[in-house]
Protein backbone atom coordinates (compact mmCIF):
# COMPACT_ATOMS: atom_id res chain seq x y z
CA UNK A 1 0.00 0.00 0.00
CA UNK A 2 1.46 3.36 -1.19
CA UNK A 3 1.90 6.06 1.77
CA UNK A 4 1.05 8.83 2.06
CA UNK A 5 2.38 12.28 1.21
CA UNK A 6 1.31 15.18 3.52
CA UNK A 7 1.56 18.31 0.80
CA UNK A 8 1.05 22.16 1.88
CA UNK A 9 -0.29 24.64 -1.52
CA UNK A 10 0.27 27.76 -1.06
CA UNK A 11 -2.87 29.32 -3.09
CA UNK A 12 -2.94 32.62 -1.47
CA UNK A 13 -1.45 34.70 -4.93
CA UNK A 14 -4.17 33.31 -7.34
CA UNK A 15 -6.49 35.86 -7.88
CA UNK A 16 -10.18 35.62 -8.86
CA UNK A 17 -9.58 35.70 -12.53
CA UNK A 18 -6.53 33.96 -12.64
CA UNK A 19 -4.04 34.21 -15.28
CA UNK A 20 -1.53 31.89 -16.51
CA UNK A 21 0.43 31.09 -13.43
CA UNK A 22 -3.16 31.39 -11.38
CA UNK A 23 -4.46 28.87 -13.72
CA UNK A 24 -1.78 26.45 -13.33
CA UNK A 25 -1.99 26.75 -9.32
CA UNK A 26 -5.92 25.62 -9.79
CA UNK A 27 -4.45 22.31 -12.09
CA UNK A 28 -2.21 21.22 -9.99
CA UNK A 29 -4.27 21.56 -7.24
CA UNK A 30 -7.16 19.55 -8.47
CA UNK A 31 -5.02 16.86 -9.98
CA UNK A 32 -3.30 16.36 -5.93
CA UNK A 33 -6.38 16.82 -4.28
CA UNK A 34 -7.33 14.12 -6.81
CA UNK A 35 -4.68 11.29 -6.00
CA UNK A 36 -5.07 8.87 -3.32
CA UNK A 37 -1.55 9.08 -1.95
CA UNK A 38 -1.92 13.19 -1.39
CA UNK A 39 -3.41 14.32 1.55
CA UNK A 40 -3.28 17.56 0.72
CA UNK A 41 -3.52 21.33 2.58
CA UNK A 42 -4.51 24.44 0.43
CA UNK A 43 -3.10 28.01 1.85
CA UNK A 44 -5.66 30.09 0.71
CA UNK A 45 -6.43 34.12 1.80
CA UNK A 46 -8.57 34.52 4.39
CA UNK A 47 -12.12 34.57 3.01
CA UNK A 48 -11.43 32.71 -0.36
CA UNK A 49 -11.35 29.16 1.51
CA UNK A 50 -15.36 28.72 -0.39
CA UNK A 51 -13.46 28.71 -3.67
CA UNK A 52 -10.91 26.20 -3.36
CA UNK A 53 -13.37 23.98 -1.16
CA UNK A 54 -14.92 23.96 -4.27
CA UNK A 55 -12.23 23.25 -7.07
CA UNK A 56 -13.01 19.67 -7.66
CA UNK A 57 -13.11 16.34 -7.06
CA UNK A 58 -11.52 14.30 -4.25
CA UNK A 59 -10.47 15.76 -0.56
CA UNK A 60 -8.43 18.71 0.47
CA UNK A 61 -7.81 20.78 3.89
CA UNK A 62 -8.41 24.43 3.05
CA UNK A 63 -6.73 27.23 5.72
CA UNK A 64 -7.87 30.81 5.36
CA UNK A 65 -5.10 31.92 6.79
CA UNK A 66 -3.04 34.72 4.28
CA UNK A 67 -3.61 38.20 4.26
CA UNK A 68 -5.00 39.42 1.08
CA UNK A 69 -3.06 42.43 -0.08
CA UNK A 70 0.50 41.56 -1.64
CA UNK A 71 2.72 43.05 0.97
CA UNK A 72 1.07 41.58 3.78
CA UNK A 73 0.58 38.51 1.92
CA UNK A 74 4.33 38.38 1.30
CA UNK A 75 5.56 39.59 4.70
CA UNK A 76 3.04 36.55 6.03
CA UNK A 77 5.24 34.01 3.85
CA UNK A 78 8.43 35.20 5.56
CA UNK A 79 6.77 35.39 9.31
CA UNK A 80 3.93 33.30 10.21
CA UNK A 81 4.62 30.78 7.18
CA UNK A 82 6.86 28.35 9.00
CA UNK A 83 4.93 28.62 12.34
CA UNK A 84 1.66 27.19 10.20
CA UNK A 85 3.36 24.66 8.27
CA UNK A 86 4.49 23.41 12.00
CA UNK A 87 1.19 23.32 13.09
CA UNK A 88 -0.22 21.58 10.01
CA UNK A 89 1.98 19.15 10.25
CA UNK A 90 3.12 18.41 6.12
CA UNK A 91 5.81 16.91 5.05
CA UNK A 92 6.38 18.96 2.35
CA UNK A 93 5.18 22.60 1.14
CA UNK A 94 5.05 23.50 -2.65
CA UNK A 95 5.27 27.43 -3.50
CA UNK A 96 3.86 27.53 -7.04
CA UNK A 97 4.63 31.23 -7.71
CA UNK A 98 8.46 31.44 -7.21
CA UNK A 99 8.74 32.10 -3.36
CA UNK A 100 9.11 30.56 -0.06
CA UNK A 101 9.43 30.74 3.83
CA UNK A 102 13.16 31.24 4.21
CA UNK A 103 13.07 29.17 7.39
CA UNK A 104 10.38 26.79 6.67
CA UNK A 105 10.18 24.06 9.17
CA UNK A 106 9.55 20.94 5.98
CA UNK A 107 11.74 21.05 2.49
CA UNK A 108 10.10 23.31 0.17
CA UNK A 109 9.46 23.03 -3.08
CA UNK A 110 9.13 26.18 -5.73
CA UNK A 111 7.73 26.27 -9.35
CA UNK A 112 9.55 29.06 -11.73
CA UNK A 113 8.00 29.73 -14.20
CA UNK A 114 10.28 31.97 -16.21
CA UNK A 115 13.19 34.33 -15.58
CA UNK A 116 12.28 37.60 -17.33
CA UNK A 117 12.89 39.05 -13.93
CA UNK A 118 16.10 38.73 -14.82
CA UNK A 119 16.18 38.98 -18.46
CA UNK A 120 13.71 41.58 -19.13
CA UNK A 121 13.19 43.61 -15.97
CA UNK A 122 11.36 46.26 -18.17
CA UNK A 123 8.44 43.96 -18.90
CA UNK A 124 7.83 44.24 -15.04
CA UNK A 125 6.88 47.16 -12.44
CA UNK A 126 10.27 47.52 -11.05
CA UNK A 127 9.94 46.65 -7.45
CA UNK A 128 8.20 43.31 -8.87
CA UNK A 129 11.47 42.78 -10.66
CA UNK A 130 14.16 43.23 -7.68
CA UNK A 131 11.46 41.21 -5.17
CA UNK A 132 11.46 38.31 -7.31
CA UNK A 133 15.07 37.86 -8.59
CA UNK A 134 15.93 37.96 -4.59
CA UNK A 135 13.31 35.16 -4.35
CA UNK A 136 14.41 33.24 -6.76
CA UNK A 137 17.93 33.20 -6.24
CA UNK A 138 16.73 32.42 -2.21
CA UNK A 139 14.55 29.22 -4.00
CA UNK A 140 17.54 28.35 -6.18
CA UNK A 141 20.03 28.22 -2.90
CA UNK A 142 17.86 26.60 -0.44
CA UNK A 143 14.57 25.10 -1.99
CA UNK A 144 14.32 20.44 -1.54
CA UNK A 145 13.97 20.86 -5.53
CA UNK A 146 12.39 23.39 -8.20
CA UNK A 147 9.81 23.21 -10.92
CA UNK A 148 10.64 24.59 -14.13
CA UNK A 149 7.92 24.78 -16.58
CA UNK A 150 9.87 23.95 -19.82
CA UNK A 151 13.28 23.34 -20.92
CA UNK A 152 13.64 26.60 -21.96
CA UNK A 153 13.11 28.47 -18.20
CA UNK A 154 15.55 25.22 -16.85
CA UNK A 155 18.23 26.61 -19.47
CA UNK A 156 17.77 30.20 -18.33
CA UNK A 157 17.45 29.42 -14.71
CA UNK A 158 20.90 28.09 -14.56
CA UNK A 159 22.10 30.54 -16.22
CA UNK A 160 20.96 33.58 -14.19
CA UNK A 161 21.88 32.18 -11.04
CA UNK A 162 23.74 29.65 -9.12
CA UNK A 163 21.32 26.67 -8.36
CA UNK A 164 21.97 24.04 -5.87
CA UNK A 165 18.22 22.60 -5.51
CA UNK A 166 17.54 19.78 -8.55
CA UNK A 167 15.17 21.08 -10.75
CA UNK A 168 12.61 18.74 -12.00
CA UNK A 169 10.84 19.76 -15.31
CA UNK A 170 7.03 19.45 -15.21
CA UNK A 171 5.70 21.02 -18.11
CA UNK A 172 1.62 21.98 -18.16
CA UNK A 173 -0.73 19.50 -19.22
CA UNK A 174 -4.12 21.10 -20.89
CA UNK A 175 -8.03 20.47 -20.10
CA UNK A 176 -8.71 17.87 -22.54
CA UNK A 177 -12.19 18.03 -22.11
CA UNK A 178 -12.23 21.57 -22.20
CA UNK A 179 -10.05 22.35 -24.85
CA UNK A 180 -11.24 20.09 -27.72
CA UNK A 181 -11.52 20.15 -31.71
CA UNK A 182 -15.65 19.30 -31.04
CA UNK A 183 -17.93 21.57 -30.01
CA UNK A 184 -20.09 20.91 -27.17
CA UNK A 185 -23.33 20.62 -29.03
CA UNK A 186 -24.15 21.75 -33.07
CA UNK A 187 -24.15 25.29 -33.45
CA UNK A 188 -23.03 26.63 -29.35
CA UNK A 189 -19.64 27.73 -31.30
CA UNK A 190 -21.85 30.06 -33.17
CA UNK A 191 -23.86 30.49 -30.58
CA UNK A 192 -20.96 32.11 -28.09
CA UNK A 193 -18.98 33.82 -30.69
CA UNK A 194 -22.31 35.92 -31.28
CA UNK A 195 -23.34 36.17 -27.69
CA UNK A 196 -19.41 38.14 -27.74
CA UNK A 197 -20.17 40.25 -30.96
CA UNK A 198 -18.45 38.20 -33.04
CA UNK A 199 -19.51 36.96 -36.44
CA UNK A 200 -17.91 33.30 -37.06
CA UNK A 201 -18.68 33.84 -40.68
CA UNK A 202 -15.21 36.10 -40.80
CA UNK A 203 -11.97 35.00 -41.08
CA UNK A 204 -10.57 35.07 -37.41
CA UNK A 205 -7.47 36.08 -35.59
CA UNK A 206 -7.39 35.29 -32.61
CA UNK A 207 -4.90 36.36 -29.12
CA UNK A 208 -5.61 34.69 -25.75
CA UNK A 209 -3.92 36.04 -22.97
CA UNK A 210 -2.75 38.98 -20.96
CA UNK A 211 -2.45 42.45 -22.54
CA UNK A 212 0.94 43.20 -21.34
CA UNK A 213 4.61 44.19 -23.32
CA UNK A 214 6.05 40.94 -23.01
CA UNK A 215 3.23 39.03 -25.39
CA UNK A 216 4.15 40.63 -28.49
CA UNK A 217 0.62 42.39 -28.44
CA UNK A 218 2.06 45.55 -29.99
CA UNK A 219 3.88 43.22 -32.85
CA UNK A 220 0.70 41.07 -33.76
CA UNK A 221 -1.66 44.53 -33.73
CA UNK A 222 1.08 46.10 -36.30
CA UNK A 223 1.22 42.85 -38.11
CA UNK A 224 -2.74 42.59 -38.30
CA UNK A 225 -2.66 46.43 -39.64
CA UNK A 226 -0.26 45.39 -42.59
CA UNK A 227 -2.14 42.86 -43.95
CA UNK A 228 -5.83 43.93 -43.03
CA UNK A 229 -6.49 45.74 -46.41
CA UNK A 230 -6.11 42.57 -48.07
CA UNK A 231 -7.76 40.37 -46.00
CA UNK A 232 -11.41 41.55 -46.92
CA UNK A 233 -13.12 41.19 -43.69
CA UNK A 234 -11.03 39.50 -41.23
CA UNK A 235 -11.06 40.48 -37.68
CA UNK A 236 -8.35 40.61 -34.92
CA UNK A 237 -9.52 39.33 -31.97
CA UNK A 238 -7.87 40.46 -28.28
CA UNK A 239 -9.05 38.43 -24.95
CA UNK A 240 -7.46 38.49 -21.90
CA UNK A 241 -7.36 40.43 -18.76
CA UNK A 242 -5.67 44.28 -19.00
CA UNK A 243 -1.58 43.63 -17.63
CA UNK A 244 1.16 46.54 -16.69
CA UNK A 245 2.34 48.38 -19.36
CA UNK A 246 -0.52 48.75 -21.59
CA UNK A 247 0.51 52.05 -22.95
CA UNK A 248 2.36 49.68 -26.03
CA UNK A 249 -0.43 48.07 -26.73
CA UNK A 250 -2.67 51.38 -26.99
CA UNK A 251 -0.42 53.21 -29.05
CA UNK A 252 -0.19 50.48 -31.36
CA UNK A 253 -4.25 50.53 -31.42
CA UNK A 254 -4.16 54.36 -32.05
CA UNK A 255 -1.47 53.82 -34.83
CA UNK A 256 -3.41 51.53 -36.62
CA UNK A 257 -5.51 52.11 -40.15
CA UNK A 258 -7.32 49.57 -39.51
CA UNK A 259 -8.23 49.45 -35.89
CA UNK A 260 -12.22 48.96 -36.40
CA UNK A 261 -11.06 45.79 -37.21
CA UNK A 262 -9.65 45.25 -34.00
CA UNK A 263 -11.78 43.83 -31.32
CA UNK A 264 -10.60 43.56 -27.56
CA UNK A 265 -12.96 41.19 -25.67
CA UNK A 266 -11.21 41.37 -22.31
CA UNK A 267 -11.55 38.29 -19.94
CA UNK A 268 -13.98 35.75 -21.61
CA UNK A 269 -16.05 33.42 -18.64
CA UNK A 270 -14.37 29.80 -19.27
CA UNK A 271 -16.62 28.20 -22.23
CA UNK A 272 -15.87 31.18 -24.65
CA UNK A 273 -12.08 30.54 -24.69
CA UNK A 274 -12.23 26.98 -26.39
CA UNK A 275 -15.16 28.21 -28.83
CA UNK A 276 -13.30 31.10 -30.00
CA UNK A 277 -10.04 28.91 -30.64
CA UNK A 278 -12.07 26.16 -32.31
CA UNK A 279 -13.29 28.62 -34.89
CA UNK A 280 -10.17 30.67 -35.64
CA UNK A 281 -8.74 30.81 -38.50
CA UNK A 282 -5.30 31.32 -37.34
CA UNK A 283 -4.46 31.69 -33.31
CA UNK A 284 -1.28 33.92 -33.01
CA UNK A 285 0.73 33.75 -29.96
CA UNK A 286 3.90 35.97 -30.36
CA UNK A 287 4.75 36.46 -26.72
CA UNK A 288 8.36 37.42 -26.66
CA UNK A 289 9.21 34.81 -23.93
CA UNK A 290 7.06 32.40 -21.66
CA UNK A 291 7.87 30.14 -19.17
CA UNK A 292 5.40 27.62 -20.97
CA UNK A 293 3.18 29.59 -23.39
CA UNK A 294 -0.17 27.74 -22.14
CA UNK A 295 -2.54 29.22 -24.38
CA UNK A 296 -0.41 27.82 -27.57
CA UNK A 297 -1.17 24.40 -26.59
CA UNK A 298 -4.84 25.38 -25.64
CA UNK A 299 -4.96 26.43 -28.91
CA UNK A 300 -3.03 22.86 -30.73
CA UNK A 301 -5.44 20.95 -28.64
CA UNK A 302 -8.69 23.11 -29.91
CA UNK A 303 -7.48 22.12 -33.83
CA UNK A 304 -6.25 25.53 -34.17
CA UNK A 305 -3.48 26.86 -36.84
CA UNK A 306 -0.75 28.33 -34.53
CA UNK A 307 1.69 31.02 -35.39
CA UNK A 308 4.04 31.55 -32.56
CA UNK A 309 7.82 32.82 -31.94
CA UNK A 310 10.82 30.54 -32.42
CA UNK A 311 13.93 30.09 -29.71
CA UNK A 312 10.89 30.19 -27.24
CA UNK A 313 9.09 27.88 -24.45
CA UNK A 314 6.48 28.07 -26.82
CA UNK A 315 8.52 26.24 -30.22
CA UNK A 316 9.60 23.92 -27.72
CA UNK A 317 6.23 22.52 -27.00
CA UNK A 318 4.73 22.98 -30.77
CA UNK A 319 7.96 21.83 -32.56
CA UNK A 320 6.77 21.16 -35.93
CA UNK A 321 2.83 21.52 -35.15
CA UNK A 322 3.33 25.57 -35.42
CA UNK A 323 4.66 28.14 -37.71
CA UNK A 324 7.11 30.22 -35.70
CA UNK A 325 8.17 33.77 -36.85
CA UNK A 326 11.21 35.69 -35.02
CA UNK A 327 9.96 37.53 -31.47
CA UNK A 328 9.30 41.23 -32.50
CA UNK A 329 9.52 40.52 -36.24
CA UNK A 330 6.45 42.84 -37.38
CA UNK A 331 7.21 42.01 -41.16
CA UNK A 332 7.58 37.65 -40.89
CA UNK A 333 4.12 37.77 -38.49
CA UNK A 334 2.31 39.81 -40.95
CA UNK A 335 3.70 36.95 -43.64
CA UNK A 336 2.64 34.64 -41.72
CA UNK A 337 -0.60 36.12 -40.77
CA UNK A 338 -1.40 36.90 -44.70
CA UNK A 339 -0.69 33.00 -45.51
CA UNK A 340 -2.76 31.33 -42.68
CA UNK A 341 -5.94 33.96 -44.03
CA UNK A 342 -5.56 33.20 -47.94
CA UNK A 343 -5.39 29.71 -47.43
CA UNK A 344 -7.89 29.83 -44.94
CA UNK A 345 -8.79 26.26 -42.65
CA UNK A 346 -8.62 23.69 -45.22
CA UNK A 347 -5.56 24.64 -47.21
CA UNK A 348 -2.94 21.63 -47.28
CA UNK A 349 -0.34 23.01 -45.14
CA UNK A 350 -3.44 24.06 -42.41
CA UNK A 351 -4.76 21.01 -42.38
CA UNK A 352 -1.61 18.97 -41.66
CA UNK A 353 -0.05 21.59 -38.90
CA UNK A 354 -3.74 21.00 -37.12
CA UNK A 355 -2.81 17.11 -37.12
CA UNK A 356 0.28 17.64 -36.20
CA UNK A 357 -0.80 19.95 -33.17
CA UNK A 358 -3.74 17.57 -31.86
CA UNK A 359 -1.17 14.83 -31.73
CA UNK A 360 1.15 17.54 -30.10
CA UNK A 361 -1.65 18.37 -27.61
CA UNK A 362 -2.51 14.85 -26.64
CA UNK A 363 0.61 13.98 -25.18
CA UNK A 364 0.21 17.20 -22.31
CA UNK A 365 -2.01 16.69 -19.36
CA UNK A 366 -2.42 17.48 -15.91
CA UNK A 367 -2.32 14.23 -14.69
CA UNK A 368 1.35 13.62 -16.08
CA UNK A 369 1.92 17.59 -14.82
CA UNK A 370 1.12 16.59 -11.27
CA UNK A 371 2.90 12.62 -11.06
CA UNK A 372 6.28 15.07 -12.12
CA UNK A 373 5.34 17.39 -9.05
CA UNK A 374 5.23 14.63 -6.92
CA UNK A 375 8.41 13.19 -7.61
CA UNK A 376 9.87 16.56 -7.15
CA UNK A 377 8.09 16.44 -3.64
CA UNK A 378 9.42 13.04 -2.95
CA UNK A 379 12.78 14.36 -4.30
CA UNK A 380 12.83 17.43 -1.76
CA UNK A 381 12.12 15.06 1.47
CA UNK A 382 14.90 12.57 0.32
CA UNK A 383 17.68 15.37 -0.15
CA UNK A 384 16.24 16.82 3.04
CA UNK A 385 16.73 13.36 5.15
Amino acid sequence: MTATLAVSLDVSAVPTRPGGAGYYTMAIARGLRARDDIALTMVARRGDEERWNALGPGVAHVVGAVPASRPARLAFEQVRFPRLLDALGVQVHHGPHYTMPARAPVPCVVTIHDCTFFDHPEWHVRSKALFFRRAIRQAALHAGALLCVSEVTATRLRACCEVRAPIVVAPHGVDHARFTPLEPSPGSDRAVLEQNGISPDRPLVVFVGTLEPRKGVASLIAAFDRVAGTQGDALLVLCGQTGWGLAETEQALARARHGDRIVRLGYLPDPAVPALLRQATVVAYPALEEGFGLPALEALACGAPLITTEGTAMAEMAQDAACLVRPGDDAMLADALGLALEGGKSAPDITRRRELGLTRASHFTWSASVAMHVSAFQMAIGTSQ
